[in-house]
């Protein structure tokens, strides 16, 4: 069993900066891709990133490509989502997911279905 416990979440202005992070209990983190997704009021859950277990491979949604970046510390137990340039769309509850792929160094998802566990989200607001 995986824990995942976001943080960090906030009120910023537009053009700000704001890191979250997701500290995951138990010893599957290591060989575990990890992902970020975030939903807005009245949307649907979507994908904002994604990093493999190895740190090797990362990939973003467009919406944030070149604003956020994804990183991961292993020893932490610990992924955290750096956001730069911030808009008001960006707006939203942020999760941290979690998939044990132990023999998959490279892999990571972006479909929510991709993961088996999940955090319970840090609200992130920015203000224009």
């Amino acid at each position: 069993q995986v824990q995942l416990v976001e943080s960090g979440g906030g009120l910023v202005q537009a053009g700000g900066s704001l890191r979250v992070s997701c500290a995951a209990s138990g010893r599957t983190f290591s060989r575990s891709a990890m992902g970020w997704f975030r939903q807005a009021p009245g949307k649907e859950r979507e994908f904002v990133a994604a990093i493999s277990w190895s740190g090797s491979s990362a990939d973003y949604a467009d919406s944030v490509k070149g604003r956020f970046t994804i990183s991961r510390d292993n020893a932490k137990n610990t992924v955290y989502l750096q956001m730069s340039s911030l808009k008001p769309e960006d707006t939203a509850v942020y999760y941290c997911a979690a998939k044990f792929v132990y023999y998959t160094p490279s892999y990571y998802g972006r479909d929510e279905n991709d993961y088996d566990y999940w955090g319970q989200g840090t609200q992130v607001t920015v203000s224009s």
